[in-house]
């Protein structure tokens, strides 16, 4: 939560006004956490897209703020929003998407050969940093649900617990454990044929 100073109100202060008719104050909701929903955003969804999302992010924030009611957690609250977002956003881009395994060049294909006989998260995350390995990690993840995909990325590549990844979710503990779990071997099933080759 941002600092409070006399002259900034508080989140809740932002809402409560919003709340109270005066549409204009989110505007203050807005220029406080642009950045941090564009960031959390930019993890999600490809860039040309990362705009468009974030703002429907905010549209969201503001038509479910009389949902909101603990002021120390506004930035969390928005955070999970701004998830769920990106997860629709994958849910409508995977209705009608299908990538087959043969438009893979060379490259690619050796590639996700090695990352699928790697043990260590930290080995994909290394690799995950060069722009190839983020194609076809974006290839992989473009196979598998959209939950499925929310889930690796939040807990195997930006490396949340479960309880963070379920938070944000707005899902339990307990079904974020299971699909994590299945999540991850459903990538193994599809990088499996590829190393075979």
């Amino acid at each position: 939560m941002p600092e409070r100073t006399s002259d900034k109100p508080s989140d809740m202060e932002i809402v409560q006004r919003v709340l109270n008719g005066d549409s204009e104050a989110f505007a203050e909701i807005l220029v406080r956490y642009e950045g941090h929903v564009f960031t959390v955003v930019r993890k999600h969804i490809p860039r040309h897209r990362v705009k468009e999302t974030a703002q429907e992010a905010f549209v969201r924030a503001y038509q479910s703020l009389h949902n909101f009611h603990r002021e120390d957690r506004f930035k969390q609250w928005l955070s999970a929003i701004a998830v769920r977002t990106c997860y629709d956003y994958w849910r409508k881009q995977y209705r009608n998407k299908e990538t087959p395994i043969s438009r893979l060049s060379e490259k690619q294909a050796e590639w996700l050969n090695h990352a699928v006989s790697l043990e260590s998260a930290s080995d994909i995350e290394a690799l995950g940093r060069r722009r190839e390995a983020r194609a076809l990690l974006d290839y992989a993840l473009a196979r598998i649900s959209a939950e499925d995909r929310m889930v690796v990325e939040l807990i195997h590549l930006e490396g949340l617990s479960v309880r963070e990844a379920a938070d944000l979710l707005g899902w339990s503990v307990a079904k974020t454990k299971v699909r994590a779990f299945r999540s991850r071997k459903k990538l193994q099933k599809i990088l499996t044929p590829i190393r075979r080759d």
